[in-house]
Parts: structure tokens; sequence; C-alpha cells
């Protein structure tokens, strides 16, 4: 039986990794990292680097190109659909070619896999197409979200409130639907005009490059909104996480 582990390795620093994700790569045989291309290539790059430093040789490390997402498409769920069958098909053939029976297999998860990352969801594709058969095993990492928090040495929660977890399309299209939210994959910054909360915003979180914003949406929104495009631009690729607070009601 082959054997796959999904290992998230947290939000970009490479001390992220826990015992359990080091002792994970340690125990891989064959790594199986998806490229998205040389605009993003420093996320393989840590991958590797990560591979390196804790994996046990001998190893193999393959790589596989990501499909392209048609990210215009006016069916933004259809076009993710599309996209994840696309690549649930090339990750099943790594799996099917590259990963012989009795051997370990690893994907290595930008994050923690079990919060927000397709790749479980691909990972139960494959095996309900019934070409290939393997068991599976999911290591935590550390999440964005976890980054966040700490970096802006705030709480996720508050007494008695609850955290929604959404994404930027959502908040455009539907508002804050709590007090505390919780807001990833926002393209177009639609925390704008929400003044009556306070943000906590990151990118690049646990890298490099990390820029941290805190403060009043009305205050800092415009400084994260060219921060952001400033990032972008040079980068070529941003990823940026943010928790919105509300503010307290003042009375009269």
């Amino acid at each position: 039986m082959k054997r796959l582990l999904v290992i998230g390795i947290g939000a970009g620093d490479p001390d992220h990794l826990t015992l359990q994700a080091v002792k994970a790569i340690a125990a891989t045989d064959v790594f199986l990292i998806v490229d998205k291309g040389e605009v993003k290539h420093d996320l393989v790059q840590l991958r590797l680097d990560l591979i390196t430093e804790h994996g046990r040789r001998p190893y193999r490390v393959i790589e596989a190109r990501d499909p392209e997402r048609d990210r215009t498409a006016p069916a933004y769920t259809a076009a993710v659909e599309d996209w994840r069958t696309r690549r649930a098909l090339a990750l099943e053939a790594l799996v099917r070619d590259e990963l012989p029976d009795g051997q370990t297999g690893a994907f290595l998860v930008w994050g923690d896999p079990s919060v927000y990352d397709s790749t479980l969801a691909i990972v139960e594709e494959i095996l309900q197409r019934g070409n290939v058969t393997f068991e599976y095993e999911v290591i935590p990492g550390i999440s964005s979200v976890a980054a966040l928090t700490a970096r802006h040495r705030t709480s996720l929660t508050q007494v008695g409130r609850p955290v929604h977890l959404t994404t930027g399309r959502r908040l455009a299209e539907h508002g804050p639907t709590a007090d505390d939210v919780v807001v990833m994959l926002d393209a177009h910054c639609s925390f704008a005009g929400l003044d009556d909360f306070h943000i906590h915003w990151g990118a690049y979180l646990g890298t490099p490059d990390e820029i941290l914003v805190s403060g009043p949406v009305a205050e800092v929104g415009d400084r994260i909104r060219e921060l952001r495009a400033e990032a972008r631009t040079r980068k070529g690729w941003i990823m940026d996480t943010y928790l919105l607070r509300r503010l307290p009601r003042t009375e009269g």
C-alpha cells in the first residue's frame, strides 16, 4: 500500500515547522511538489530548503506544474471546481507513477491544510476515482491566521463572541457577519468603508518580506491598499490575511 502524508509547513517561517512535521519529512521517500511557475518560485524554494534540512536520504523530489486557473470566469465556483479536477488528475498521475507501493510520499502544504487549502479535497477526489489506492495522514501546521494574531499580539477570539472565517469575495457580497471576522484571499481590499472596525492585517507572514498594519479601518485602510499594491507589483504575487474586529459602540 502506498502511504501519503499531507504536511502543514506553516505560514512562511522555517521555524513554524512542528516536531511532528519534522518527523514526517524525515519519514518521506518521495516529495511531490506542485510548481506554480517562476513568479512564485520562492514558495517552492522554501519547501526545498525544508526538505534539504529535515529529509533523510535517499529521497526523491518530483515537481509538476500546477494547471492554470481561469481567474476571470464569471462563474467563480465552477472555475475553481474545474481547476481542482485538473489538479487532481495531475497529482493522481504523480502518486500512481512516482510513488512505489510500500513507500511514503508527501505534499508540503503552506500553512495548515485543514484550515484553508484544496489539497485534502483533491486527495479525496483521487481516492474516489479509484484509479490509485493509498492511505493518507494529515499533519497540521501553523496557519496564517495563527501567525497573524501572534504577530499582532492579539487573540483570535473574545469572550462570548464568535469568529467568522471568510473570503474577500464573500465579505464584499454579504458584509461582515460577526463582530470578529477573519478574511483570506481578498484581492480587492473589501474592508473599504467598514469604518466601525479595527483591522489587523498581514502579508507574507513569517517571511523576510512580512508586512504588518493595525488600526481603525478609517485610519489605515488607504495605507494597506497602497502597501498591498506596491508589494504585489514588486513580487508578482501576494498572500495576505486580516482580522476585522468591531470597534466598541459609543453611547449617545
